[in-house]
């Protein structure tokens, strides 16, 4: 039995020392000291021999698997070296190459005319302001003199959080809490989101941007919005850009306005982005309410004021060409790339 178990350790030091990787040398302990090795065979049909011999032979065969025991956790450590060195040279780095280049963010369309626009008007002595996107009732309605049957306080067109309280449905109502906390000369532009109850298509969205304007002070007319929007539109389109003024009606201005440029695209001679009418309507205009500037405590004999705003969304799509307004909310990065530069 001493020769056999000899040849056992010399058949399985062979067959250890030839494993080249860990699977390999598992299926040499398998095949050794498995359930079913040779080395665990041997000891189980030791009930075979007789008794006075069994305890010798067992001696025999226990030394034999352990010395098997050692030769493969010494194997293991030498495979488990050798992998990591193989590991390590494939994953090299020369730091003599260059770096990758990290991805370039783009700035988004809407925030580059944010910018714009508030460099414009900064040019002209507005200030920027700002206010809560959850707005009081109050504020955003009664106080811009839209009582409450009107149409636009239908809960259709106004997210409602309570009764007195609402997602606002335009920037203007900041004009209120500025008129209330300063005293003129005013002269502010209020950018930010505003909220409706539109239906997503190609010309509108529920959540889009705006910017209101504001001038409080002595002697403010009719001419002061023209020339305050008409600067405002050369700078922002180009030098040749016409304006144009419609009456219209907006319950916090009197008299109220829209304001036209002529086509981004055509330059006034029509075509299919102005429908033909060689003229596109930008923003609502107009003098302030009277009613409106004493609901903040000002004296309409004293003091005037113009208003206007304008739906960034959509001077940003008529800047740019860009022929569906939902590709603004859309994080495209192949659509935001163009405006990198911008």
């Amino acid at each position: 039995m001493d020769e056999k178990a000899k040849k056992l350790i010399a058949e399985a030091k062979e067959s250890i020392e030839s494993a080249m990787s860990l699977q390999g040398l598992e299926e040499v302990r398998v095949k050794y000291l498995g359930k079913k090795g040779e080395i665990t065979q041997a000891l189980r049909s030791l009930s075979k021999y007789p008794q006075e011999e069994r305890p010798a032979i067992g001696r025999y065969l226990n030394e034999a698997r352990e010395t098997v025991e050692g030769m493969i956790e010494k194997r293991r450590g030498e495979i488990a070296a050798i992998e990591l060195e193989m590991r390590l040279k494939a994953e090299e780095v020369d730091v003599t190459l260059p770096g990758k280049r990290p991805s370039i963010g783009a700035r988004h369309p809407i925030s580059v005319v944010y910018e714009e626009l508030e460099l414009i008007f900064g040019h002209m002595g507005f200030q920027v302001y700002e206010g809560p996107d959850v707005e009081l009732d109050y504020n955003n309605f009664e106080a811009l003199n839209v009582p409450r049957n009107h149409p636009s306080r239908d809960i259709q067109d106004t997210f409602y959080i309570s009764q007195d309280l609402v997602l606002r449905t335009h920037t203007t109502c900041v004009d209120i809490r500025i008129m209330k906390a300063q005293k003129p000369p005013i002269r502010a532009i209020i950018p930010g989101k505003v909220y409706r109850f539109d239906a997503v298509d190609p010309s509108h969205l529920p959540v889009f941007h705006q910017l209101d304007g504001l001038v409080v002070d002595e002697g403010i007319t009719f001419g002061d919005v023209k020339g305050v929007l008409a600067r405002f539109a050369r700078e922002f389109f180009g030098p040749d850009t016409e304006v144009r003024f419609r009456p219209s009606y907006f319950p916090f201005t009197e008299p109220s306005a829209e304001m036209d440029v002529s086509c981004v695209l055509c330059h006034g001679s029509g075509c299919r982005l102005c429908k033909y009418t060689g003229w596109l309507e930008i923003l609502g205009s107009g003098l302030l309410h009277p009613k409106v500037l004493k609901e903040v405590g000002f004296d309409p004999e004293d003091v005037s004021g113009l208003a206007f705003g304008m739906g960034v969304d959509r001077v940003s799509v008529l800047k740019y060409g860009i022929e569906d307004i939902r590709l603004l909310v859309e994080n495209d990065m192949a659509f935001n790339l163009q405006f990198i530069h911008a």
